[in-house]
């Protein structure tokens, strides 16, 4: 049997949303193969008169953390804090890698030093969006025992304290046979799941990994050459993968076809693909591994964490280069079928801002009011009515759920967040709805210096957040009249009474 999941369904939207505010925090813990990607990005016009090559004329030059290390990038843009263990060699280069990573938040890492040794690099010459080559400067053989025995006993070190343990294979010579299964003996005896990004035909070196991820051309080789051209294809590869390997699941991907999560003990589901153009595979898998071990560390089902994977690896191949997925991408990512009906009105703060500029620069007066808005009932649609009186452009800030949970207990809200919003933006009134997951609408207004801010009359001036900034630049505070009877609070109490229309029903 098999399942056909679409994480943009309400109850995973929901669940889905709700992981990745889980995963800020999560720890884990990556060990793998990094390097440095370079990207060296131009024009050509010419052929050379050398030989029959292009010429490249150099317009700029990139460099990032590749391999593992692009695993950390995306693991700290999903807001997880990381632990790293890798090797780099006494060169420049390694000096550089030591650089990136000081510069990333929430990361420790444990660099090993191997004397004599190369860190990797890999050199990408591009033009018009595409690559012209790759140069690879590296050494792949295993690591000195020395050097393995200092990795494994920092791992040994760190692993109680994370939540997820990541295994980065790019078969530069660090995970070799003996480390990896040394590796995940540790994690399985200290709880800690194991994700394994794998490398090579021979998969037993895995043995004991909650999943491995492999792409579907990895997947036929480490099944002898099965074929992985369809769900039920693939599906059977998987199976005979972990029965072969002793695996705990498969999580392969496929490119345009999305991704396949198969678990010895449960149907395999299929997922589709969430990319809508596809510019560029590299760091895609990736993408997978850390947002499926971000997933797992937060607590998330196996289940829960593909699909959130397979909406980030979406977003990155939709980008040029070794991109990393961050979380606000991710939920807007999860939002776009729930934004379709008033997409261009429910905006992130980012585009809100310069949509306020022009709205200034035509002499219009922009307005601003906030609420979780659970429920939109008439109380709702008067206090926007005045707000939008008050102003020329009328912007709502809206709590998102986690925030609305804090102010108003586990219950609520009764509609999640993408629900209120499209509701909010269906309002003639209201020209832009802004998401926040803080307590309070502080920092939007900050950002924002409305020339109006609006909240109900059951506010005094004083208690308005945001009253004394507005009033210091010379704006106006103004307390909308109320509806008796109106509160989503009295709507469900009415409704828990058997729905007596009560006061003002």
């Amino acid at each position: 049997m098999t399942h056909t999941l679409d994480a943009s369904s309400p109850l995973a939207f929901v669940d889905l949303v709700d992981l990745v505010d889980r995963m800020a925090g999560a720890r884990v813990l990556c060990v793998g193969d990094v390097m440095l990607d370079t990207y060296v990005q131009g024009d050509v016009e010419r052929v050379s008169p050398e030989a029959p090559i292009p010429v490249l004329r150099i317009a700029r030059q990139t460099t990032m953390l590749g391999g593992a290390g692009n695993v950390v990038r995306n693991l700290v843009g999903l807001g997880a804090r990381v632990g790293f263990l890798s090797v780099v060699g006494d060169d420049a280069d390694g000096a550089a890698v030591a650089a990136l990573l000081a510069a990333l938040p929430g990361v420790e890492p444990g660099l090993l030093t191997a004397p004599g040794r190369p860190t990797t690099r890999k050199t990408r010459f591009m033009a018009g969006g595409q690559q012209l080559l790759r140069a690879d400067a590296e050494c792949d053989a295993p690591m000195a025992e020395a050097t393995s025995e200092a990795l494994l006993a920092e791992a040994r070190a760190r692993l109680a304290s994370h939540g997820a343990l990541v295994l980065s294979d790019y078969g530069k010579g660090l995970l070799t046979e003996s480390v990896t299964r040394a590796l995940i003996a540790l994690a399985r005896a200290a709880g800690c799941p194991v994700i394994v990004d794998p490398k090579g035909a021979d998969h037993r070196r895995y043995a004991g990994a909650a999943v491995v991820t492999p792409n579907r051309k990895e997947l036929s080789e480490a099944t002898g050459g099965q074929p992985t051209q369809d769900d039920a294809t693939v599906e059977a590869a998987c199976r005979a993968l972990i029965a072969r390997c002793g695996l705990e699941s498969v999580l392969a991907t496929r490119s345009q076809d999305g991704m396949t999560l198969v678990r010895a003990d449960a149907p395999a589901e299929h997922l589709p693909t969430e990319a809508r153009e596809v510019f560029d595979v590299s760091g895609a898998g990736d993408t997978v591994v850390a947002t499926l071990a971000a997933a797992l560390a937060a607590g998330a089902s196996l289940s829960a964490g593909a699909r959130l994977a397979n909406a980030a690896a979406g977003i990155v191949v939709g980008k040029v280069g070794t991109a990393a997925v961050r979380a606000d991408d991710l939920v807007a990512t999860l939002h776009h079928q729930d934004l379709a009906r008033a997409e261009d009105k429910v905006v992130r703060l980012e585009a809100l801002l310069e949509t306020v500029e022009r709205w200034r620069r035509r002499g219009l007066r922009v307005g601003f009011t906030n609420g979780c808005f659970d429920l939109l009932h008439p109380g709702h649609v008067s206090l926007i009515a005045q707000a939008r009186a008050a102003c020329d452009r009328l912007v709502v800030g809206l709590n998102a759920d986690a925030s609305v949970r804090r102010l108003k207990g586990p219950t609520r809200p009764v509609q999640g967040e993408m629900a209120r919003a499209t509701v909010l933006a269906s309002l003639a009134d209201v020209d832009r709805v802004v998401l926040f997951g803080e307590d309070t609408p502080l920092t939007l207004i900050e950002a924002l210096r409305p020339d109006v801010l609006v909240k109900g009359a059951d506010y005094t001036v004083q208690a308005v957040v945001g009253a004394d900034l507005v009033r210091g630049y010379g704006g106006r505070v103004l307390l909308a009249d109320l509806v008796a009877g109106q509160s989503t609070t009295a709507t469900l109490a009415r409704a828990a009474n058997g729905g007596g229309a009560g006061p003002g029903g």
